[in-house]
This record gives structure tokens, C-alpha cells and sequence, in this order.
């Protein structure tokens, strides 16, 4: 897994805006309950939307705190939790067994629950906002292949995606559907991330450029696997550099949407 319940995101460069947080309860396409966490600007309004895709715990505590910083800095944003059909809304604390549940993933029922997040953060902006997706390691790699559905992002970012998981459901793995990407892209790896081969990386540079979307793939050399982390002191200028990117990317792709 990535971060555990004592692990936090770095805060954002810049200053922070008022920002709102609550849990939410979401229904799928197929009737499933789903839990999920809804950030918003206390403000005018945001200027863009992000849909977080957690690592394999599920929805906790590092992704809703992920969410309110990105609301800080004027993006509404949605966490989500991947286990409604099999664990149902019983809390992602260090206690839940999730590996059994990530056993039993569709990637179709997958899909259902980011439309419905997608329509329900819709639903509460006053006009259309241009939509990314942004996940870490298991979640990284689903931010890819939602790249490669039809959910008209504007952008997919991924942390340090695992690519080598073949989610069912799926027809293929998520270098093999990279070929198929929509979006622009912002990949971020860690350069001693035992988990993730440089040749993945590489192959997945390969695939966009073939898939032709804009894409930058940036690799933070000694940094590992989850060093997006408040108490990563070591890894604070990839930290810092990362988040810049994030924003910097989410700022440019909403202007070419608008």
C-alpha cells in the first residue's frame, strides 16, 4: 500500500483559499452504494474538477486530506472508494483487510462508479468545469485507463502507477490500453521505486507517444514508491516540484478547455 492512516500529502505551494469537506454516499449505475468525499472552495467557484482515485486501501484519511487541498487552491475534487459492492461504507483504517477486495475489482463496475462520482460533482458546480483524473499506484494506474474511456477529461495525472496489474473486466493491461489515450498526460515516478521497472516507465512514454497525446512523464531520481508525503522530509523539493507540476498542468489544460 502506499500511505498509511498517519500519513498526510505535502500542503500546496501558495497560499491556501477557505475550503469545505464532507463525506457523501454515492449510488452506482448498478444500485451500489459507494462511499466518497466531496472537497469544494469555500469561495466564488472552482475553476476545475478532480476525481481521486486512492491506492489499494480504498478511500482514507490521506485522500479526503488530499481533497481539501486541492479545494484550498480552488479545484473542487471527489475521492472515492473502490469496495462498496464487496466491503460496503465501513471505514479504510489500518484495521481493513483490503487485498481480498482488490481480488474482486471489475473494471467495468469500476467505470460505473467514476461516472456516477463524475455526475454527482457535476451536479453541484453552476456550469461545466473541465474534469481530471488523478490517482497513486493501484489508483495511478486506473487514472490512466480512465484516460482511455470516453468521461471527455480534460487530463489524467497519475503518481507512480503500477502497471503491471490487469484489472477484470479488462480486455487489457494499462500499458497495452495507454495506446488509447484521450487526454493529455502527467505521469510522476520515483526514480528507486523497487516496484515500478524504468523500463514500464518507459514503455508507457512509448505507448502515449504512439497514442499521440500531449504527455510529460517526469521520473525524481532516488525518490521511492509514495514519497508524495508530509513526512517524507528527505523528498520535500520532489514534493514541492510534483505539486507545481500538478497545478501548473491542471491550470494549463483547463485554459485549452475553456
Amino acid at each position: 500500500m502506499c500511505y498509511d492512516n498517519k500519513d498526510r500529502p505535502p500542503d500546496a505551494p501558495g497560499e491556501a483559499e477557505a475550503a469545505n469537506g464532507e463525506d457523501v454516499e454515492l449510488v452506482s449505475a448498478d444500485g451500489t452504494h459507494f462511499a466518497a468525499y466531496l472537497a469544494r472552495p469555500a469561495g466564488l467557484g472552482a475553476r476545475a474538477q478532480v476525481i481521486i482515485f486512492p491506492d489499494v486501501r480504498g478511500l482514507h484519511d490521506f485522500y479526503k486530506a488530499l481533497a481539501m487541498r486541492f479545494a484550498e487552491k480552488g479545484i473542487d475534487a471527489i475521492a472515492i472508494d473502490y469496495f462498496g459492492r464487496t466491503a460496503g461504507m465501513s471505514p479504510r483504517d489500518d484495521t481493513f483487510e483490503f487485498m481480498p477486495h482488490v481480488g474482486q475489482m471489475q473494471f467495468p463496475s469500476f467505470m460505473g462508479d467514476v461516472r456516477a462520482a463524475r455526475a454527482y460533482v457535476d451536479s453541484t458546480s453552476s456550469a461545466p468545469l473541465p474534469t481530471f483524473s488523478l490517482g497513486f499506484c493501484m489508483g495511478g494506474a486506473l487514472s490512466l485507463l480512465a484516460g482511455t474511456e470516453d468521461l471527455d477529461l480534460a487530463g489524467v495525472v497519475a503518481f507512480y502507477a503500477g502497471m503491471g496489474r490487469k484489472f477484470a473486466g479488462s480486455d487489457r493491461g494499462t500499458l497495452e490500453k495507454a495506446t488509447e489515450m484521450r487526454a493529455p498526460v502527467l505521469g510522476l515516478f520515483g526514480g528507486a521505486d523497487q516496484g515500478i521497472p524504468p523500463s514500464d516507465v518507459q514503455k508507457l512514454d512509448e505507448a502515449l507517444d504512439t497514442a499521440g497525446v500531449e504527455h510529460e512523464i517526469i521520473t525524481y531520481p532516488g525518490a521511492p514508491h509514495s514519497f508524495f508525503d508530509r513526512k517524507a522530509v528527505e523528498y520535500v523539493e520532489a514534493s514541492a516540484d510534483a505539486w507545481q507540476r500538478v497545478l501548473s498542468f491542471i491550470e494549463a489544460h483547463s485554459r485549452a478547455t475553456s
